[in-house]
């Protein structure tokens, strides 16, 4: 592949190797072509990835993480021997101009301007969950031995009172580790199950054959029994007679 690539560029008669170096040097470009253009000034472009979800303050508009765009990548300084940079991008909605920068110290990037964040960050304290212990505090753990000792008081303390909690995790998961007797007893409660449906099911046939009905029947419950107690049923002929009987008494 190296041998191909390097007959297929074009060398003109006045190149010297020693002098020029390769085909950049010649022709006074850079291999990086226009992503270069402002080298000069430290700035390199890049292709840029949103780190995040954000609210650009140009046209309030949400811009979503993974959206890319072509920065001006520079460095701004230094995190001890770590280096610093900043990311300069235009929405790609409108006319603002958006500034990010990564910061070591959290292993993040921040918005120095154009935008804010939009805030969707897990809170390890609100939640109760172990936190990640930082730099200076760890360093502090290693040389000063009464810190350290007060610290591990405070463990103990953290401890006694989250143990009624675990007993009580633990003795909830205990209660699953016979898989074997969990699976027999759900499969004897669907068996029980799928017979009393069975069962109901015969009696709703039963029903709709004598009724002649073709709905789904819905299960008895106290208040209809009740109610349909209550019923009385007159046939026609009743209430014929009865309206008779009515108008002949008002009629004498």
């Amino acid at each position: 592949m190296g041998e191909r690539k390097g007959t297929n560029k074009y060398y003109p008669p006045d190149f010297d190797p020693a002098k020029h170096g390769s085909l950049n040097g010649y022709h006074k470009t850079h291999a990086l072509r226009e992503r270069a253009r402002k080298l000069s000034q430290g700035i390199l472009i890049i292709r840029f990835e949103m780190p995040y979800n954000i609210w650009c303050d140009g046209c309030k508009n949400h811009i979503g993480m993974g959206v890319r765009y072509n920065a001006e990548k520079k460095k701004v300084g230094n995190y001890y021997t770590t280096p610093i940079y900043r990311f300069r991008m235009k929405c790609h909605l409108c006319v603002n101009y958006i500034e990010m920068q990564t910061d070591p110290a959290t292993c993040d990037y921040v918005i120095v301007s154009g935008a804010r964040r939009k805030e969707e960050r897990w809170d390890m304290a609100e939640n109760e969950q172990i936190l990640t212990t930082e730099r200076t505090e760890k360093e502090k753990l290693e040389t000063d031995a009464m810190y350290k000792l007060d610290h591990g008081g405070k463990d103990k303390e953290k401890l006694k009172k989250a143990l009624p909690s675990l007993s009580e995790i633990q003795d909830y998961q205990s209660g699953w580790k016979d898989d074997f007797q969990l699976n027999s007893t759900l499969r004897r409660k669907f068996r029980t199950e799928k017979k009393v449906l069975a069962e109901q099911e015969e009696k709703d046939n039963a029903v709709r054959m004598r009724t002649n009905l073709s709905i789904p029947l819905l299960p008895e419950k106290e208040e209809d029994k009740k109610l349909a107690a209550l019923l009385t049923y007159q046939t026609p002929d009743c209430k014929q007679k009865k309206g008779a009987f009515t108008s002949h008494k008002y009629i004498h």
